[in-house]
This record gives C-alpha cells, structure tokens and sequence, in this order.
C-alpha cells in the first residue's frame, strides 16, 4: 500500500497552522527540523490524509494542509486504520506509527468554525527511526503493518 506527500509543513510556534515549506529533513528522535513540535516524545510526527481535509472542505471551510497543524499531509493512503507499529517508508526515511488521534484539551479553531475537527479522529502519530529529507510528491510506502 502507498500513496504521495502533498506537503511537508512547518511552524514556528505550537498553537498555530502550519506552512507547508516543500521539504524538510527529519531527525532521528525528534521530527521535522525546525517544527515547533519536535522532539515530542512518540508524536514527533504528524500525519494527516488530504482526503480528511476535503471532508472538513464540504463541511463548508475554506482549509488547506498543514491547516490542522500536521507535519505531513498525505494522499492515497487511509491512515487511521493503519495499527500502532505500522512502518512507513519515504525514500530511506523510516517512521514507526506510535498514536491513532488525539484526544484535545482545547477546542481549536476549526472546531469552533465546523462544530468538528477530523484531526483528533483521523490524524495519526509516528517516530522517526531512520531520517533524511522528504519533500512534496514523494511516495510514502505502508512496508510492515502489525
């Protein structure tokens, strides 16, 4: 099973969207380099499918990746039934899944605009096992699943 990055998205500070800037090396432990998120335990990586952002778009708002503050934002691959453990390749780049959603303290701005968020239900969490870079439009590679 695979599918394509449609971006790679960065921000500064936790709390905010993130840009999507193309490309970014991942580290060992940590996550994207540069990302306000990194080094965060078992979620140093954030995944979202493109396919959860168009739900929330016919629910009427006007979103984008990186939007739901995910690292990366995925296409062609159906990400929450992927089971803790799952490997995913990117060119040499490993990630191990550590969480399927989250559970959120705070409602954030899309809730409040949609009534919903699909990331706490549809996001998924990895580790970085093995890094390197990964940009837009590379294929992410479901390898091992548990």
């Amino acid at each position: 099973m695979q599918g394509k990055i449609i971006a790679v998205c960065t921000s500064k500070n936790k709390g905010e969207r993130k840009k999507n800037v193309g490309k970014a090396n991942l580290l060992v432990g940590l996550g994207l380099e540069g990302d306000a998120h990194a080094g965060f335990k078992h979620r140093q990586v954030s995944l979202l499918a493109l396919e959860s952002i168009e739900k929330m778009r016919k629910m009427g708002l006007d979103v984008h990746p990186g939007d739901f503050a995910e690292n990366i934002t995925t296409e062609g691959l159906n990400l929450p039934v992927l089971p803790i453990g799952t490997k995913l390749k990117i060119g040499d780049v490993l990630m191990e899944v550590s969480q399927i959603g989250k559970e959120c303290h705070t409602r954030c701005n899309i809730y409040y605009q949609a009534g919903d968020c699909v990331m706490p239900k549809e996001g998924i969490f990895a580790i970085v096992i093995t890094g390197g870079l990964v940009a837009n439009g590379d294929t992410i590679e479901v390898i091992e699943s548990v």
